[in-house]
């Protein structure tokens, strides 16, 4: 079989291989590249708030209809909440059956993770001050911040304006699709180099906490490993199913982006890409500019899955038995908490210390356990809030009758020309 070197699967593919081999032959060079993934994720984050601005904005806009982006909305929200809480669900009661933390020696967890617990100090606050931080203190401050939810606050009003305009608001929908295109076209020219952010970031995980890590704590590794994989092909593929497409040929169809995510440990550094290939697969410009992006802070399926079992993980390891009702009282808790995380790298293990930070059943100073191997699980959850919010925009889509699929779309071009 021949291999196509052109492709950007392939060579992404030998950027996460290579990673590996620099970062065991030469660990400390490994341990210095990083900065290579950390410069690709910043320029994907540069383009990221105009990108879903102008994709939402486009998509009401051109909807027109403002009560059916209301109940495209509201009915994301729905699904969403449902869906992130059997995630949470499935988590809690797959770390009670394998206990994988029982037995692990808690002093074992040396590593120094106050910078996670003060940043988490810094972002967790309640429900009000959750709604009021949506609120943009600025309209440039919501693109300078890089935080999504103010972004779409900002377009979903900007695109209603817009629509209230009619016909004279059209000049300005020609041009803000117009610049929608000049984006997009920089993010094919940021692709272009992800082979090597690939390179860098494996290169980097394996340099600094060697291959060794990746059997340490292996139990607990495996068993989310293991559940992730079991949700998207149970939870998510029977969702795929029950509206009618197929759970594995979307993955197939999104492979790209997947390993991009596996090279990057950040769903976010797809986002962009995704979007394109989201409509390419039949979803509507307004649906995926609607649904894709407020998933990214309410539907992250794979985190919520690693902090219950983290949370339980570390319980277990201290020797903490909680009860049916504290459980459930963490699950509540996890319900609140992980809407807050981002897709970036990191994000996952902030939550958590902003979890147990209002849950002192589980002593914090346990998340050291977990801190060389974070970074593994990392790629697990990432894929999983990536493909888990490719499936509720081809739902949201499929209920609308904003749904075109492929051999349709194939069909109309073919009769075009």
């Amino acid at each position: 079989m021949k291999i196509n070197f052109k492709s950007l699967t392939t060579q992404v593919i030998l950027g996460i291989l290579l990673g590996i081999s620099v970062g065991f032959v030469f660990p400390e060079i490994g341990s210095q590249l990083k900065v290579i993934a950390d410069i690709f994720i910043k320029l994907v984050k540069m383009v990221i708030a105009p990108i879903i601005f102008l994709t939402i904005v486009i998509g009401i806009a051109g909807m027109g209809d403002l009560k059916k982006v209301g109940k495209i909305g509201g009915k994301a929200l729905l699904y969403f909440e449902i869906v992130s809480t059997i995630a949470l669900a499935i988590g809690i009661i797959v770390a009670n059956i394998i206990k994988a933390g029982k037995g692990i020696d808690a002093e074992a967890g040396k590593g120094d993770i106050s910078q996670y617990t003060e940043k988490a100090a810094e972002t967790s606050h309640g429900f009000m001050e959750f709604v009021v931080s949506i609120i943009p203190d600025s309209f440039i401050g919501a693109f300078a911040n890089g935080e999504l939810l103010p972004v779409l606050l900002l377009a979903i009003l900007f695109g209603a304006s817009l629509a209230h305009l009619g016909k004279d608001g059209k000049p300005v929908l020609e041009f803000f699709e117009k610049t929608a295109e000049v984006f997009f076209g920089i993010v094919n020219i940021i692709m272009k180099v992800s082979p090597f952010a690939a390179f860098g970031a494996m290169a980097y995980t394996i340099g600094e906490f060697g291959v060794e890590s990746l059997f340490y704590l292996g139990k607990l590794m495996g068993s989310v490993y293991i559940t992730m994989a079991l949700f998207i092909v149970f939870v998510l593929g029977g969702i795929a199913k029950l509206f009618g497409f197929s759970i594995f040929k979307f993955i197939a169809f999104i492979k790209e982006e997947i390993l991009l995510v596996v090279g990057t440990s950040s769903s976010e550094a797809a986002l962009p890409k995704m979007m394109e290939k989201l409509e390419k697969y039949g979803c509507s410009k307004s649906v995926v500019g609607l649904v894709l992006p407020t998933g990214y802070s309410f539907n992250l399926d794979g985190t919520s899955i690693y902090l219950s079992m983290a949370a339980l993980f570390i319980a277990q390891a201290y020797g903490v038995d909680l009860s049916i009702w504290q459980q459930i009282t963490l699950l509540t808790i996890l319900m609140l908490t992980s809407k807050g995380a981002a897709g970036v790298t990191g994000s996952g293990f902030v939550t958590l210390a902003a979890t147990l930070a209002v849950f002192p059943s589980i002593p914090v100073e346990g998340m050291a356990l977990i801190l060389g191997v974070d970074r593994f699980m990392s790629e697990a959850r990432a894929i999983t809030n990536l493909i888990g919010n490719g499936v509720a925009t081809v739902v949201i889509s499929k209920t609308e009758g904003e749904f075109k699929p492929l051999q349709e779309i194939s069909n109309k071009k073919q009769i075009t020309a």
